[in-house]
């Protein structure tokens, strides 16, 4: 039987349905899995949408997610491979009346998540622009009731000439370092008396560069925080002038820097506070530097 399509007002229920189901494919990919996200129209509050749960992931390596169908058809998903998309792990759950579907790329993919990603955003900021999208995707399943490429193909315009728009306005630096230092993050015992990887850092340069580094724990006194890593490898590659600094903890979420990478980053520029530290990464808020900073 072909898929059915509907499409129905926007339902506050779905962020939670998103939660429920990004908790079991976090525990499939394990350690491969540097973030998940919840895209698409049920991801954007207020618009009208197919009640299918759209999930994009983000991995190390594709390979490692090829081995794991087993887990994923346990789970209820069909494993479908690309699926039409060079780069991409697509996975589909609920048969002909599909409830979630997984799009899963390699970090190294920035077009494909950045593109996600941008009309995620465009579409929660413009409102009228989304009353139109939900009108015309309403209609579209009343023509097209059990003819899905019908039914995409008559958004298809709409889908592309906005996609456009939102990556023209996108400023995917906020997501770029915090996957930059998920992709360096991890736990490395280097030797009975030094470990490193457990907290990751990443910071963007005024020449729009990328810098990471991860923190070094020794038994002696030679250790040296993530932040400063990365500072060092900016140092060494030329650069001093710091806009954005993002810290990962080992639970994967966003820290700010101890006291003494505080008092370091002060003091590479008389423009130094206002840096912008990430606090926060779903709802991206940041605070500045000068505000870490007694007087």
């Amino acid at each position: 039987m072909p898929q059915h399509v509907t499409v129905v007002d926007y339902d506050p229920k779905w962020p939670a349905k998103y939660e429920m189901e990004r908790d079991a494919i976090s525990a499939i990919l394990a350690g491969n899995c540097l973030s998940l996200y919840h895209i698409g129209s049920t991801s954007v509050p207020g618009l009208a949408a197919k009640p299918i749960i759209d999930i994009m992931a983000v991995v190390r390596s594709l390979k490692e997610v090829d081995a794991l169908s087993g887990k994923f058809e346990e789970l209820g998903y069909e494993c479908l491979g690309e699926f039409g998309m060079a780069g991409r792990r697509y996975f589909r759950k609920g048969g002909d009346e599909r409830t979630h579907q997984i799009h899963v790329f390699q970090v190294d993919d920035w077009p494909n998540i950045a593109r996600h990603l941008a009309f995620r955003d465009y579409m929660r900021t413009h409102e009228e622009e989304r009353r139109e999208y939900g009108t015309l995707k309403k209609s579209l399943a009343k023509a097209f009731p059990y003819d899905i490429e019908g039914y995409c193909e008559g958004k298809e315009a709409f889908v592309r000439e906005r996609e456009a728009r939102a990556l023209a306005l996108y400023d995917g630096s906020w997501d770029r370092l915090f996957l930059a230092a998920r992709k360096v993050q991890g736990e490395r015992r280097i030797s009975s008396f030094v470990e490193a990887g457990s907290i990751a850092a990443a910071l963007l340069t005024s020449m729009g560069n990328i810098y990471v580094g991860v923190c070094i724990d020794t038994s002696c006194s030679l250790g040296m925080c993530a932040e400063r890593n990365a500072i060092a490898n900016m140092l060494t590659n030329g650069e001093s002038q710091i806009l954005k600094l993002v810290a990962i903890m080992p639970d994967g979420r966003p820290g700010m820097p101890c006291g003494a990478c505080r008092e370091g980053l002060m003091q590479l520029s008389p423009t130094a506070g206002d840096i912008e530290i990430l606090s926060s990464y779903e709802p991206k808020e940041t605070v500045r530097l000068k505000t870490l900073i007694p007087e």
